[in-house]
Order: structure tokens, then C-alpha cells, then sequence
């Protein structure tokens, strides 16, 4: 592959980078805000899976490969699930 190819793709990469963090800014600041709103709930929630995490022995670390996985693929699930979070909550707090 030529040096102007080779610039091309990483310039078009760089580009859906930015795309992709643009997408993810709103539903992530909604998230937030959220959970600055209700901060006992969002406590709540990460001591509950930080206790069942605990109690079934799952750490990131000790799972081959999930150290992995979670750098790549699952940051992108997590990347959905948090717009699909926030999304529901604006839709939520319209309603009410």
C-alpha cells in the first residue's frame, strides 16, 4: 500500500473517530447529568454490581481474554447501551 493510501485511510479513520465521540457526547452528558441529579441512585447501582461482581468472583483481570473484549468490542456495546440509557431518561424526564 502507498504512502497517500495509507494517509487516506488514517485520515478516514480519525474522521468516524470523531463522528463516533460526536454521537456518543450528548447521550453521555445526559448520563451524567443524570446521575448528578440522582446521585444515590447512580452510588446504588454501581455498589450493586460491584457486590454481584463480587460475590460471583468475576473480575476483569482473572477472565482470559475479557481484559481484551473490553478494550474493544464491549466499549462500543457499552458506547450503545449508554445512549439507549440516556435516551430513555430524556425521554422520561419529557413525560413527567
Amino acid at each position: 500500500m502507498s504512502l497517500i493510501k495509507q494517509l487516506h485511510a488514517v485520515r478516514e479513520a480519525q474522521g468516524r473517530a470523531q463522528d463516533a465521540r460526536g454521537e456518543l457526547a450528548v447521550p453521555a452528558q445526559a448520563l451524567l447529568s443524570r446521575g448528578q441529579r440522582h446521585p444515590l441512585t447512580t452510588v446504588g447501582a454501581a455498589a450493586g454490581a460491584g457486590f454481584v461482581l463480587g460475590q460471583l468472583n468475576v473480575h476483569p483481570l482473572r477472565v482470559p481474554g475479557l481484559g481484551a473484549l473490553l478494550s474493544g468490542t464491549a466499549a462500543e456495546v457499552v458506547g450503545q447501551a449508554m445512549r439507549l440509557v440516556a435516551e430513555f431518561a430524556q425521554d422520561q424526564s419529557d413525560a413527567s
